[in-house]
């Protein structure tokens, strides 16, 4: 790992232990119903399908801030079937533009729209999305979190994904105002078996970890071109709130549950405990940086969290808290019982 993304990694773990972060209340969780009729990816989002279809709660700001609310709105459905997860976004954009047209750019370059799926939710192997209003798409795979090393995956591909988008306006054309953008999105099952972890197609029944993120620049329409304003940097919507600018913290990421039938959200399993064990893991880094070994007790780490427990070795180190677990690769599962 090269020294500047080691201290980067080392930075963020040191925001985690001191608190420059918004306390997380919870996450949201989303009834993803079967579709019962076919789902046409264009953009469009008028199927009958996605009519019978609630939109989730609107996008906050990542950090999950009620003073920080986002200039535009943003909202999503979700639907499943035996071959597809779909996902549709509206985003409202009074000047839609869009400039990078080559598969697997850094999409979020331009305003985008993002999606994180961690089918098992053990934080490893998750995927995300980015597509922009041009409908170019930038697609990996996680093998670790950024700060427990990666590494992103680029040449991961999603095979068979379906995007389409609909501009309602005009794009690239600073003299208009624009309605915004809308979004679809066929995700086939066959293409996430291989990192789920878990049944794909999932049961009815079954929860997976997913979130959703928008980034918006701030632009002025200057002689009659889009130039970005000096000294602002990008907002980061999301669905399910952060707590902190950074998207790659799956274990506090929402729930999508799947449902063949009218079933109400299920309790959401292991987030309060993973938010424990997430802080240990950091603790844990940030006493290694210091020392070049890790804690091999909780009296030696100085943490006094009740109920947690810890073991180490000179490599490996498995902190539990409640019957769930994480260990040096920032892992979480459930201990059996």
């Amino acid at each position: 790992m090269s020294d500047v993304l080691s201290r980067l990694l080392l930075l963020c773990t040191f925001a985690f232990i001191f608190g420059l972060s918004i306390a997380q209340p919870g996450p949201l969780g989303y009834v993803c119903q079967k579709a019962s009729t076919p789902v046409v990816i264009d953009g469009l989002l008028d199927d009958a399908a996605w009519q019978a279809a609630p939109w989730t709660e609107d996008f906050v700001d990542i950090l999950g801030n009620p003073k920080l609310r986002p200039r535009f709105r943003t909202r999503v459905k979700m639907l499943w079937d035996d071959t597809n997860l779909y996902i549709a976004a509206d985003l409202a954009e009074p000047h839609v533009r869009a400039t990078l047209r080559d598969h697997d750019s850094v999409i979020f370059h331009d305003n985008d729209f993002e999606v994180f799926l961690d089918p098992d939710g053990d934080g490893h192997l998750y995927s995300e999305l980015e597509l922009n209003a041009l409908n170019t798409t930038w697609d990996l795979i996680l093998i670790n979190p950024y700060r427990a090393g990666g590494p992103p995956i680029d040449g991961w591909e999603i095979a068979g994904l379906k995007t389409a988008v609909h501009v309602n306006g005009t794009i690239n054309d600073p003299s208009d105002l624009d309605y915004g953008w809308t979004v679809e999105i066929a995700i086939p099952w066959t293409a996430l078996k291989q990192m789920a972890g878990c049944p794909s197609p999932p049961r009815s029944g079954d929860q997976w970890r997913i979130n959703f993120s928008r980034v918006e620049w701030q632009f002025d329409a200057i002689d009659g071109k889009y130039q970005s304003i000096a000294g602002t940097s990008e907002d980061n919507w999301v669905w399910s709130p952060q707590g902190i600018v950074n998207m790659h913290l799956p274990e506090r990421w929402g729930y999508i549950q799947f449902s063949s039938g009218k079933d109400a959200l299920k309790a959401l399993p292991g987030w309060k405990e993973e938010q424990v064990l997430a802080r240990l893991w950091d603790a844990e880094n940030v006493f290694k940086e210091k020392h070049g070994k890790w804690a091999r007790t909780l009296k030696e780490l100085g943490w006094s969290e009740p109920d947690a427990a810890l073991e180490a070795t000179e490599n490996l180190f498995e902190g539990t808290y409640h019957g769930y677990k994480v260990d040096q690769s920032l892992r979480f599962w459930k201990a059996a019982n």
